[in-house]
C-alpha cells in the first residue's frame, strides 16, 4: 500500500519516512489503538529512532532560532560530542576521546580556570591590618657619643628607608632571591607550579616565591605552609604589584625579613652580624646577609661547622650571581676571595643594671618632649639619642658601687636599707649621668630621681641667692634693704627666729630657734662666711627676712620642683624641701651658668625610620642675675676650699657644699666642676615597709670622711 502525503520540511520528512519504514516492517502486528508497535515494546513508549528524530527536529528549530552562526558551528560541535563506541576504531581506541575532544576539554578547563582566577583576583582585597611582627619594632637608645646603649621591645627590628640601604646591598639580595624582580608581575608561575606539585604530590611545600610574594607573606599572612596560603599569597602579590612601586615593595621586604639572631630587617641584621649599620656594609658582607634569607638556622656560621660551610658556598654563589646579572664586575668580584666572618655573637646591650634606669628616664622625657603616646611609643621604631655620657656614667656607678660595698662590709644589716642617689647635670641642662640603684631588675625604685629625703643645709645657697636678689624686709611695711655677702647675721646656736612683730611661735606654742651642727656658736658672721662654713642660724633668719615665698620662688626658678616643698615655715630655709639628686644638681648648675636655668633633659634628638622627630626644646630662663650667681659661686668655692684644701689646689674653679639634716636622715654633697654639677645623697629607707626615711646610723660617714663627698669626688675624678 502506497501512502501519499503532502510535501513537508526535510526534518519532518525524515521523521515520517522513519514511521513509514516502521509500519512496513510491522504491518502484521496490530496496535490496540490502531497503531503498530514492535513486538515486546510497551504500549505508548516511542522507539529509539522516533526519539532521535524528535531531537533532530528540536535541534533544527534551535538552529533556526540561533541564526547562521549556529549553523556554521554545528558540524564542529557534533565532532566534539563523544560517540561511544567510536565508529571505525577497534579495541581500546573505540573508547578514547579524539584529539579534538581533548583540545576542547583543555580549552574549557583553561577558560574556566581563567574566569575563576579573574573572580578571585577581583575579590581579593589587600588587608588593612598588617601582622604585628611586621609593624612592631624595637626602640634603640644611644649614648651621647652615638654608640648603642640599650634597646627595648619584643621585636628586634628597625626600618630603614631604601635610599639609606646601599645599592650593592639591595642587589646582593635580589641576586640571591629574585633577579627578575624589577620586570616580573609579582609572582613566579614556575615557582607556584612547583609549590602546588610538591604540596599535593609529596605532602610538602617548595620555595620559588618572588620577593613580592615573600613580602606579602611577611606583612599580611602567616608562615603557614599550605596550598591555600600560597594561592592567597599569589593573588595578593599580583594586586600589590599593581598598586605599589617596586622600590616600595623592596624596601618593605628588606625591613621585614627574618635574618636570625632575633633580628628582623637588614639594619638590625647588619648590627647583629657585623656590629655596624646597614649603610656601612660592603658587597661581600651583604652577600652573606642575603644568604641568611634562605634560612638563618642553616647559614649562621656561629651555630655549627656545617652551617659555616653552607654559608661560604652560598656567599660565593651570590657574588658569582651578581656578576652573571651584571651587578658586579669580575674585577670587583675578584677582590672578595675571603669569606667575611661575622661576629661570633651579636653585641649585647648592658640592660638590667644602670642602663635600665637611664632608659626609664629617657623614655619618659622622649614621650613628653616629642608628644608621643604610650601606644605609639610601644610600636617602636624610634632611635633615641640620649645625653648620657658613657665615661661619666661608669665613673659615677663605680664610685657608688665602692661605697655600697664598704657599707656592707662595715654593717651589713644597716647597709641593707642604704640608698645612694646621684646625678651629674651640665650647665646647659644635659643630664650626663645618674645612679639609679644596684639593679633595675631587682629594684625599680630610681634613687637619683626620688623625692623622699630633705635637702638639709645643701639648700642654703638658694636662701642666700634669694636674699642677694631681692633684699630683706626688717619691717612689715618698709621697703627692701640690700643684702651683700658681707652683711652680718647672728651665728650663735639657738638664736630665736624673729619677725617684725617679735619671736616666731609654732602651732604648739613653742618659740622657734635655729640650731647649728654640733651646737657651735659663731657670733656675728658674714653671709659669705656663714655659707662657706655651713652655719644654719643666719640663714633661718635670712629666710624670714627675705620672705619664705621669695625663697621658694628662687629655688623653683633655679630648678627645684614645686611639688618638693612642704609648709611655708621657717624650717624651709634649712632644707625641709625634698628634691631629687637630679634637681639638686640642676639647681647648683644654675649658679654655675651665671644664673640662667635650663630644665634638665635626657634626650638630645629622636628619629624614627630615618626621619627626625620634632622635640620641644627644654625650658630655660633667668633665675637670678649673673652678679648674684657669681656671689653664690664664690661662697661655694670657699666652702669647697675650707673643707678640702688639697683637692681645691688642683681644681681652682670647683665648688661644693655638704648638706646635713637635723634628724640625721640624709647626707648630701653638691658641687660643680668644669661646667658640670653633681649631687650625691645618702639615706636609708626600708622599701619593704614604707618610704619613710630612717636614721643614717653612720653609713654616710663623718664630716671628715663624708661618703657623699667621696662619691662626688670619685665621679668627677678629683681624688
Amino acid at each position: 500500500m502506497q501512502l501519499k502525503v503532502p510535501a513537508l520540511p526535510p526534518d519532518e520528512t525524515v521523521q515520517l519516512r522513519t514511521v513509514e519504514a516502521g509500519l512496513s516492517r510491522n504491518a502484521d502486528v496490530p496496535s490496540g489503538k490502531g497503531r503498530f508497535r514492535p513486538p515486546g515494546r510497551p504500549p505508548g513508549r516511542p522507539s529509539g529512532r522516533r526519539r532521535r528524530a524528535a531531537r533532530s527536529v528540536a535541534l533544527s528549530r534551535l538552529k533556526a532560532a540561533a541564526g547562521p552562526w549556529a549553523t556554521r558551528l554545528a558540524p564542529y560541535v557534533r565532532r566534539l560530542r563523544p560517540q561511544y563506541p567510536r565508529p571505525g576504531r577497534t579495541g581500546w581506541r573505540r573508547w578514547a576521546p579524539s584529539w579534538r575532544q581533548w583540545l576542547g576539554g583543555v580549552l574549557t578547563v583553561l577558560g574556566v580556570s581563567a574566569a575563576a582566577l579573574g573572580v578571585a583576583y577581583a575579590a581579593t582585597d589587600i588587608p588593612k591590618n598588617l601582622n604585628s611582627y611586621a609593624t612592631q619594632q624595637d626602640n634603640v637608645y644611644f649614648w651621647s657619643d652615638g654608640t648603642p646603649m640599650a634597646r627595648t621591645g619584643w621585636v628586634r627590628r628597625q626600618d630603614m628607608p631604601l635610599k639609606d640601604i646601599p645599592e650593592d646591598v639591595r642587589w646582593a639580595v635580589l641576586a640571591a632571591e629574585n633577579a627578575s624582580f624589577y620586570s616580573d608581575p609579582g609572582i613566579s608561575v614556575s615557582g607556584l607550579t612547583r609549590a602546588v606539585w610538591r604540596t599535593f604530590g609529596e605532602g610538602d611545600t617548595q620555595g620559588g616565591s618572588t620577593i613580592t610574594q615573600q613580602y606579602v607573606k611577611n606583612v599580611y599572612l602567616s608562615q603557614d605552609r599550605s596550598a591555600g596560603r600560597k594561592f592567597t599569597e599569589a593573588m595578593l602579590a599580583l594586586k600589590l604589584d599593581s598598586r605599589m612601586s617596586k622600590d616600595d615593595i623592596l624596601e618593605g621586604y628588606l625591613n621585614t625579613s627574618w635574618f636570625g639572631r632575633g633580628t628582623y630587617g637588614m639594619q638590625r641584621a647588619a648590627q647583629a652580624y657585623y656590629g655596624k649599620d646597614v649603610g656601612e656594609l660592603n658587597v661581600s658582607e651583604a652577600a652573606f646577609l642575603a644568604s641568611l634569607l634562605k634560612g638563618a638556622a642553616l647559614y649562621d656560621p656561629a651555630l655549627s661547622k656545617a652551617n659555616h660551610a653552607r654559608a661560604v658556598e652560598r656567599w660565593s654563589w651570590i657574588l658569582d650571581r651578581m656578576v652573571d646579572i651584571g651587578r658586579l664586575s669580575p674585577s670587583e668580584r675578584a677582590k672578595y676571595s675571603e669569606f667575611p666572618e661575622p661576629l661570633k655573637q651579636a653585641r649585647g646591650y648592658d640592660t638590667g643594671k644602670q642602663s635600665d634606669y637611664l632608659v626609664e628616664l629617657a623614655a619618659q622625657y622622649a614621650k613628653k618632649a616629642a608628644h608621643i603616646s604610650d601606644k605609639q611609643f610601644d610600636l617602636g621604631g624610634y632611635q633615641i639619642y640620649t645625653t648620657f655620657d658613657r665615661k661619666r656614667e661608669t665613673a659615677l656607678t663605680d664610685a657608688v658601687t665602692k661605697a655600697r660595698g664598704k657599707a656592707r662590709g662595715q654593717d651589713a644589716a644597716t647597709a641593707r636599707a642604704a640608698h645612694y642617689g646621684a646625678a651629674s647635670v651640665a650647665t646647659d641642662g644635659r643630664i650626663l649621668a645618674v645612679y639609679g640603684g644596684p639593679d633595675h631588675r631587682t629594684q625599680g625604685y630610681n634613687e637619683s630621681n626620688a623625692t623622699t629625703v630633705p635637702a638639709g643645709s645643701a639648700f642654703l645657697p638658694f636662701v642666700y641667692a634669694s636674699a642677694l636678689q631681692s633684699g630683706v624686709h626688717t619691717t612689715r611695711d618698709g621697703g627692701p634693704t640690700e643684702v651683700t655677702p658681707q652683711t652680718l647675721y647672728d651665728g650663735d646656736d639657738g638664736v630665736p627666729v624673729m619677725t617684725p612683730e617679735g619671736p616666731y611661735w609654732d602651732r604648739s606654742g613653742k618659740r622657734v630657734a635655729a640650731r647649728n651642727d654640733g651646737r657651735k656658736d659663731y657670733g656675728r658672721i658674714s653671709l659669705h662666711d656663714a655659707l662657706a662654713l655651713s652655719v644654719n642660724t643666719p640663714f633661718m633668719q635670712l629666710g624670714m627676712d627675705t620672705g619664705l615665698d621669695r625663697v621658694r620662688r628662687t629655688a623653683q626658678a633655679a630648678g627645684l620642683l614645686s611639688s618638693s616643698f612642704g609648709p611655708q615655715v621657717p624650717a624651709l630655709s634649712l632644707g625641709s624641701a625634698t628634691p631629687s639628686a637630679i634637681r639638686m644638681a640642676s639647681g647648683y648648675a644654675t649658679f654655675a651658668a651665671a644664673g640662667t636655668h635650663v630644665e634638665p633633659y635626657s634626650v638630645s634628638r629622636i628619629s624614627r625610620n630615618g626621619s627626625q622627630v620634632r622635640l620641644t626644646k627644654p625650658v630655660s630662663g633667668r633665675a637670678v642675675t649673673a652678679r648674684v650667681a657669681e656671689q653664690v659661686q664664690a661662697a661655694l668655692r670657699s666652702a669647697f676650699s675650707l673643707a678640702h684644701p688639697a683637692t681645691a689646689a688642683t681644681a681652682a674653679r670647683a665648688t661644693g657644699k655638704a648638706g646635713t639634716t637635723q634628724d640625721d636622715t640624709a647626707a648630701w654633697y653638691v658641687g660643680t666642676a668644669a661646667s658640670v654639677s653633681t649631687a650625691v645623697v645618702a639615706y636609708r629607707i626600708d622599701l619593704t615597709k614604707s618610704l619613710e626615711p630612717l636614721p643614717l646610723k653612720g653609713i654616710a660617714g663623718t664630716p671628715a670622711g663624708s661618703v657623699p663627698y667621696d662619691i662626688w669626688s670619685g665621679a668627677l675624678g678629683l681624688r
